[in-house]
């Protein structure tokens, strides 16, 4: 690998690790960097690799609270029903639209949802979504609150992220809010949704390279999961630390600005576009 392989594999790995729980859209940011420079792609291995270590962030960071609802499932599985395990079910019941949705749209989804058009229009309507939801939220209710409707709803938002630029946790904080959660409850189970889909992403991705006998550069993934994994970690942190404080205003001009952006040069300098 030449220094900018590995300088690409690096600002790719925090690209994903930033972006997978941001509301700005982790999917539209990978794609992007081929699509108005012409990067190379990384390929397979490194998708599963930065996949590995956003799940590890997410995991640890949140490891109290999937020990106690890992603990409790199991437990109401026996009979044994507690409002941990009650909420271990809605994680597992929200994420069956975006199950359904992958095995149904995945094809169409790579055909029609990577060009630089979608990712503009997507990247603005979902930005205005969340500046309307933020802006009008009642934060009326918490987690103790959740029902299956309101987790099926929000599952259905984590569904239609599949289209790259809407961002699965821009889409889930926005139907909660919507729905009436606080912005802390929002985050927090938009987060560990992430979690079920993250690892069906990965293990989906896993098949699909021992399949293809992908000849990676495991160095290279190495690196990749690690800062992935440390970068989604920091911003995890940050991000619950300073939601109260700094609220959805300052993803939803970097939305509008980004779609902005990505329209010009789709219009006015198409030549641009690699």
């Amino acid at each position: 690998m030449s220094p900018s392989d590995w300088i690409h594999t690096v600002l790719l790995a925090v690209l994903q690790g930033l972006t997978e729980f941001l509301p700005i859209s982790s999917s539209a940011h990978l794609i992007l960097p081929s699509q108005l420079f012409g990067w190379q792609d990384q390929g397979l291995a490194f998708d599963v690799g930065v996949h590995v270590g956003t799940l590890a962030a997410v995991v640890y960071y949140f490891r109290r609270e999937v020990t106690q609802l890992s603990g409790a499932w199991l437990c109401s599985c026996r009979g044994s029903r507690s409002a941990e395990g009650d909420l271990a079910w809605l994680v597992l019941f929200a994420t069956l639209p975006a199950i359904l949705a992958g095995f149904m749209l995945n094809g169409l989804v790579d055909q029609f949802g990577r060009s630089i058009l979608v990712i503009a229009a997507t990247t603005l309507v979902f930005g205005v979504l969340l500046g309307w939801a933020d802006s009008h939220r009642t934060e009326r209710l918490s987690t103790s609150s959740l029902g299956l409707k309101d987790a099926l709803l929000i599952g259905v938002a984590q569904a239609v992220a599949l289209i790259p630029g809407t961002s699965r946790s821009g889409a889930t904080i926005t139907a909660a809010l919507m729905l009436g959660y606080d912005r802390q409850t929002a985050a927090r189970f938009s987060f560990l949704l992430s979690i079920p889909v993250i690892l069906g992403a990965g293990t989906l991705k896993g098949l699909e390279l021992y399949q293809a006998g992908d000849d990676a550069h495991w160095l290279a993934i190495a690196l990749g999961t690690l800062v992935a994994g440390l970068s989604a970690l920091a911003c995890i942190h940050l991000f619950l630390k300073w939601l109260d404080r700094i609220g959805m205003r300052p993803f939803v001009i970097y939305r509008l600005v980004l779609g902005v952006l990505l329209l010009a040069v789709y219009f006015i300098w198409p030549e641009g576009v690699a």
